[in-house]
């Protein structure tokens, strides 16, 4: 079974490995939704716990995806998604992180996943037109209001996670990290360890993340 281990200082209970969904249902060639549900179920009963998507997988097509397997097993799964990656119909793509959008967000996630709360809710990358305290504001509201229970970043800096933090505190950070890109090794693990937080890596380069999902920066995930 997949040890478990805590997300941060006082985040959610999850399996040290996690599953990221965004392959069953687009970039990585056909999908197959039958073996997909099979995937799900044995990472389950293997002891993974968090399951990563993003509003952004499939434009949404991923979150209404994994909605029957969270219903059927919300007792059990850690369900994380993101916002603030647009696509357009002719498939370009924008950022979008100001106070309105992340309050449109979060609903639309939430009715396509067919869920009263988010677990982990993660800004998918920052809009540096925007600044962070309106973002992580936005997203804190979220926390206060019942519909989000814990807040995370994708791709920030470690100057960037330390502003976020002061804000509200971040459990998670999410950002490649592999043999082909060690960039974060230079200042976001380290304010992820001291911040108590959790560096969460994810190999391979694409338009989202990849599949895979452990954490890593040991003294981050206590």
């Amino acid at each position: 079974m997949v040890p478990h281990v805590v997300l941060g200082v006082n985040g959610p209970l999850v399996g040290k490995q996690g599953l990221g969904c965004m392959g069953m249902s687009e970039f990585y060639g056909p999908t197959d939704p039958s073996a997909a549900r099979r995937t799900l179920k044995t990472a389950l009963d293997a002891g993974v716990t968090l399951f990563d998507t993003a509003d952004m997988y499939g434009q949404g097509d991923n979150e209404r995806f994994l909605a029957p397997f969270l219903a059927a097993h919300r007792d059990s799964v850690v369900i994380a998604t993101k916002f603030g990656t647009v696509r357009a119909g002719d498939g370009s793509m924008s950022i979008r992180t100001d106070a309105a959008y992340v309050h449109q967000a979060v609903d639309a996630s939430l009715d396509r996943l067919g869920a009263d709360v988010i677990d982990l809710y993660y800004m998918h990358r920052r809009d540096p037109r925007v600044p962070l305290a309106e973002s992580v504001g936005a997203m804190a509201e979220l926390v206060q209001r019942g519909k989000v229970r814990f807040l995370g970043l994708s791709e920030v800096t470690g100057a960037e996670l330390r502003e976020a933090h002061a804000i509200h505190p971040i459990t998670a950070v999410q950002s490649e990290w592999s043999l082909f890109t060690r960039d974060i090794e230079t200042s976001l693990v380290t304010a992820a360890a001291e911040l108590g937080g959790c560096a969460r890596r994810a190999g391979g380069a694409d338009p989202g993340h990849s599949p895979a999902r452990t954490p890593a920066g040991e003294p981050g995930c206590r």
